[in-house]
């Protein structure tokens, strides 16, 4: 079986950085400029782990490609980490918030477009009671809020290296001696996690059902698969024993589906058929504006309804000022009716299998230990066998070769998710932006070992 050769790989990398340096001296420039006011010289701190020396400076960015301040354009395969997952700049959001930001931006007043919003996201995701939110994480917080409201538990049970935004509940992980504990860059923590929070593996069962009998735990947070630590799928039956075990022990279920809307329409929930209690959309549903939304059953619903519309609902610790804005609610309206649709998935779901297996066939080529997944019209690859959990794939993640991989492609005009192997497609993608990849990604792996 084909090892890599790890001088040689520290060899490449050095030498892709240098390129990366020589094809972007405007957006050296702009980083210096940034630091002279910008923590680490970014807007937003996840921004320093784009590979090379510093990161790209966009300038322009459009359905499957973005352009830098250097002039050069890219196949984005990142979409920003599912953000743009309907294709940058998408006309039918673009031209709804033109129309509505002359009319007005915020307003703490609902809009006819909110009761558009509601319906359609009954209509796609089946849940009856929706509520907007700006980010995905407000969505999470808000649904578990209103998850301990309605069973009058504190506990939170995740899974282990899940992904859920930067709910403090997620980003806590199990340690090798099995204890509950910060995840590694969890910054400035303030409360034992062991106190509010129960992790076992994803796809584990018999752990799952152990910890739910105890009767402490109030809702069980979930996505349909993990996704940011490398697709790893579910077992088959999971779901449905999942769900089993928390209606027997009386614990809500919720879903989220922020990333896992790459199935299709109404996401896994839908094409599962998965029964959640309450259930989490962000990201894409806006076109890349700001906004997420959160549904629930009527019988959740009816729980909460006095909270909701208390005198005191404006302190529950669920909203806020800009929340439900117009213009994110025009944003949403336009993008429900006129993307992600059942026609834009069977464009992009075949681009992510013609990648997959562009992938697979390098893979094979070079006898190498690695493992492609795809889902929906997502795809991913790891360096090592498929884990079936996010201990085992948090385990083998390779930073020095990611690094690398990344910035190979990127100095070929291919830019990747930066925290992981992950490419997202739209329909504006084409089959040579796929089969680009698999040269340049078959080009890279021959560097490394022929």
């Amino acid at each position: 079986m084909t090892t890599i050769d790890r001088s040689r790989l520290r060899s490449l990398a050095e030498a892709e950085t240098r390129t990366f340096a020589d094809r972007h001296p405007r957006s050296a420039e702009l980083h210096r400029q940034a630091q002279r006011s910008l923590l680490a010289g970014v807007p937003m701190n996840w921004m320093t782990r784009w590979p090379g020396p510093y990161p790209l400076f966009a300038a322009e960015a459009g359905g499957g490609r973005c352009t830098d301040v250097d002039g050069v354009e890219y196949v984005d395969l990142c979409l920003g980490d599912t953000g743009a997952m309907t294709g940058h700049a998408l006309p039918v959001t673009t031209e709804a918030l033109a129309v509505q930001a002359g009319r007005g931006i915020t307003t703490m007043l609902p809009s006819a477009d909110a009761v558009a919003v509601g319906d359609q996201l009954r209509e796609r995701f089946g849940l009856p009671v929706w509520q907007i939110a700006m980010t995905a994480t407000d969505a999470n917080r808000f649904a578990l809020r209103l998850a301990r409201h309605a069973t009058g538990r504190r506990k939170v049970l995740v899974f282990n290296w899940c992904y859920h935004g930067t709910v403090d509940e997620a980003l806590c992980v199990l340690d090798p001696e099995g204890r509950v504990v910060p995840r590694p860059g969890n910054t400035g923590w303030a409360v034992d996690p062991a106190e509010y929070v129960e992790i076992v593996e994803f796809n584990d069962l018999d752990a799952l059902r152990r910890v739910l009998e105890g009767g402490e735990v109030a809702a069980v947070l979930a996505e349909p698969a993990l996704t940011n630590i490398g697709i790893v799928p579910p077992d088959p039956g999971f779901h449905d024993e999942l769900r089993r075990i928390t209606r027997a022990t009386d614990t809500l279920l919720v879903i989220d589906e922020t990333h896992t809307i790459c199935v299709g329409p109404g996401g896994a929930t839908r094409a599962w058929g998965l029964e959640p209690d309450l259930f989490v959309i962000g990201k894409p549903i806006g076109g890349g504006v700001p906004c997420a939304a959160y549904g629930m059953t009527s019988e959740v619903a009816s729980t909460v309804l006095g909270a909701a519309t208390s005198e005191d609902t404006d302190v529950s610790g669920i909203g806020g000022t800009l929340t439900a804005n117009p213009l994110a609610l025009a944003a949403m309206r336009a993008t429900l009716e006129g993307a992600l649709r059942e026609e834009d998935f069977a464009r992009s779901i075949p681009l992510a299998q013609r990648w997959t297996e562009g992938v697979q066939a390098v893979i094979d080529h070079h006898g190498l230990p690695w493992t492609v997944h795809r889902l929906g019209c997502r795809a991913e690859y790891w360096f090592c066998p498929a884990p079936r959990d996010g201990g085992r794939a948090a385990a083998a993640i390779d930073h020095e070769l990611d690094a690398f991989l990344h910035l190979w492609c990127l100095n070929r005009g291919i830019l990747l998710t930066p925290f992981h192997n992950m490419a997202l497609f739209c329909p504006a993608h084409t089959d040579g932006d796929v089969d680009l990849h698999t040269e340049v990604f078959g080009a890279a792996v021959a560097a490394l070992v022929d």
